[in-house]
């Protein structure tokens, strides 16, 4: 279901983008000229594992779901494309396979740059080589980062740290209290556990710790950040 036309909120989750807010005005005119929108419905496939990247995409409303299957034929997330993140570049740059699948996370709105257009944009702006370079080492610091965490926190600092990773990428302030913060990423506690490499038992163990503590409260619907100041005590107690 393709729309061309970006709502206001989906442009400026775009044009917010820390790294595309990075790029000139001329780059980014250039990039956003070439885009075309496509909407997807909930647990959709974007792009299947093993396809030639056609498109540079970038996350305008939802969340794009990374996910790996198992040996077992088990699917697994890695992670959550947010609004305003660009992704699927790695592809185009070296011409191999889309490396996992993606699929849309609740309602999601995604814009699209084709890769001979991606290729013409590059010819004509050097300076996106040099931002792609910068967009790759925050990846790998990331990468690391994770890795480091996987390795060396316990899984309630892991656990703490990701719910604040959410607060600030999907949160709203509470409209009955402004010191609460609603993570508007729905997650199933299943999905944390794959987040963080653990089961969804020991994961859901932590939240009730963490919900009797009065750092979050557990709702039907989602995750409340109560104090974001106690969870990042929690985050920075195993550092």
């Amino acid at each position: 279901m393709d729309e061309p036309i970006l709502t206001i909120e989906e442009r400026e989750a775009i044009n917010s983008g820390r790294w595309f807010s990075s790029l000139s005005p001329s780059l980014r005119h250039d990039i956003l000229r070439c885009t075309y929108v496509k909407r997807f419905r909930d647990g959709t496939l974007i792009a299947a594992r093993g396809d030639m990247a056609e498109e540079w995409i970038a996350c305008a409303r939802g969340a794009v779901r990374v996910s790996s299957t198992s040996l077992s034929g088990k699917q697994i997330t890695l992670t959550y494309v947010e609004p305003g993140i660009w992704f699927g570049d790695i592809a185009i740059l070296d011409g191999d396979q889309r490396t996992h699948d993606t699929y849309a996370h609740g309602e999601t709105t995604i814009v699209c740059v084709a890769r001979a257009d991606f290729r013409k944009i590059l010819t004509q702006h050097t300076e996106l080589y040099e931002a792609l370079l910068r967009l790759q080492a925050r990846r790998i610091r990331q990468l690391f980062g994770l890795v480091e965490d996987l390795n060396t926190l316990p899984l309630r600092a892991r656990l703490a740290k990701q719910l604040l990773h959410l607060a600030r990428s999907y949160g709203v302030t509470s409209l009955a209290n402004e010191g609460e913060i609603r993570i508007g990423l729905h997650l199933a506690q299943e999905e944390l556990a794959q987040l963080l490499g653990a089961s969804r038992q020991r994961v859901n163990q932590e939240l009730k710790a963490m919900e009797r503590e009065d750092a979050i409260r557990i709702e039907l619907g989602g995750l409340v950040v109560r104090e974001r100041e106690a969870l990042m005590r929690i985050a920075e107690s195993a550092l």
